[in-house]
């Protein structure tokens, strides 16, 4: 059995899913962990899933912490979020080391180190899966720091080891809380276990195209990347009549949804925003996850929640919070990018899809107005915008980062003798 350790939300939980699919075509029993709400949504996919009972609303979170973590706009900000949130990872640390417990092989988040220092006291390999280029190089800025800074060595060094200090940061204290406890001293060798991964019972894995941000050449020949980790979702998804019609009876709408970092308290703001943006820039729009919109006008429709793989083939380009996940669904798809970041590593793709040519200015959504809204869906209909977009699609297409993965994990299995 590979246990595969996850967590964050349920776009987090998409790439590793993935993952495990190729897994399980390659013979492999294969489960994901994570807390108990990701459940049923883990096992509709065929995967066997190790239910963490302690989760944010069992061990009674704060939510005005958890929407200041949600928020966390600049490194600072994120270094104190993790800070805060670290003292919850204690109670679930038992739950994900007795996950690890039978297993062959533990693939883990990088926000679960668990995982690692699991599978070295039960002495088997550990991989480590990361939904996002994480280990030191010169050639690029992490994504902690990418399009805040200017690029240098120094600088690129620096941002790899805030982002690892803040990893780990969220998990070392429930490790080392639960090791004394349980074997009365802390791990062996313990410390940040990311740059550790330097051969074949211990490679790492990442979900990112070559297309997106190139792998460094300056990593170690143990850290494979070779795509995004795309999960097939069902192909007899059929949408609603109503919906059907609205596609049909013009031409195709921008999609504008804002994922879990939504504040549905904000809701009659930003739908008021968002429905003047589309009228200043005169086009049709798909509004996603922003609850019951009443008395919308005949050119803008709302959804709630629709597999990407399919709306994102629909649409002529995709408003997002710039989450990695529906970042690289929007690549895939073609559809160029208008980002609107609101925390953490969401800020890198934005600038990132840019830079690339595939999307407009990056808009914080403390800056986010009609206007500008506006200029942005303007900007993106240009056909240079639209040529890179599909043009990077195509390129992507070339790449099956979660089958080349799981044939990593596979081959570390063969070798751990």
């Amino acid at each position: 059995m590979i246990t595969i350790l996850c967590s964050g939300s349920r776009g987090d939980f998409q790439p590793y899913i993935a993952l495990a699919l190729e897994l399980k075509k390659l013979g492999k029993d294969v489960r994901i962990t994570g807390i108990r709400s990701f459940e049923s949504f883990i096992r509709s996919y065929g995967i066997d899933f190790y239910p963490i009972q302690a989760d944010f609303e069992s061990l009674n979170v704060d939510k005005a912490m958890l929407k200041q973590a949600q928020g966390a706009d600049n490194p600072l900000k994120m270094l104190l979020a993790f800070n805060k949130m670290k003292k919850y990872g204690i109670y679930m640390a038992q739950e994900f080391y007795s996950a690890c417990e039978g297993s062959e092989c533990i693939v883990y988040h990088p926000g679960v180190t668990m995982g690692y220092f699991a599978a070295e006291k039960l002495g088997i390999p550990a991989v480590l899966a990361s939904p996002f280029p994480m280990h030191k190089t010169g050639e690029q800025t992490s994504v902690v720091m990418y399009g805040r800074m200017k690029s240098n060595r120094i600088i690129n060094a620096f941002s790899y080891s805030m982002l690892q200090g803040m990893l780990w940061l969220a998990s070392k204290d429930a490790v080392k809380g639960f090791w004394k406890e349980q074997f009365g001293a802390i791990p062996h060798q313990f410390g940040c276990p990311f740059e550790r991964h330097t051969d074949r019972r211990h490679p790492a894995v990442i979900s990112c195209s070559n297309f997106v941000f190139p792998r460094p050449s300056d990593w170690n020949s143990h850290i494979h990347q070779s795509g995004y980790w795309f999960v097939e979702e069902p192909t007899d998804y059929q949408p609603s009549e109503a919906l059907t019609r609205f596609l049909q009876a013009g031409e195709k709408p921008v999609y504008i949804g804002f994922g879990s970092v939504f504040d549905m308290d904000e809701k009659d703001t930003m739908s008021t925003l968002v429905i003047e943006a589309l009228a200043k820039s005169g086009r049709r729009g798909i509004l996603c996850g922003m609850g019951e919109l009443p008395h919308l006008p005949d050119h803008i429709f709302a959804v709630d929640s629709i597999p990407h793989s399919w709306l994102f083939e629909q649409v002529s380009a995709v408003c997002h919070h710039g989450g990695a996940g529906t970042t690289a669904a929007g690549f895939r798809a073609g559809a160029p990018s208008i980002i609107v970041p609101f925390a953490n590593d969401q800020f890198a793709w934005a600038h990132r899809a840019h830079d690339l040519g595939v999307g407009a200015k990056p808009i914080p959504v403390k800056k986010l107005t009609a206007d500008n809204l506006a200029e942005a869906i303007r900007f993106v209909h240009n056909d240079h915008v639209i040529a890179s977009a599909k043009a990077l699609a195509t390129h992507m297409g070339t790449e099956n980062g979660a089958r080349d993965c799981a044939k990593v994990i596979v081959d570390c299995l063969e070798r751990k003798a």
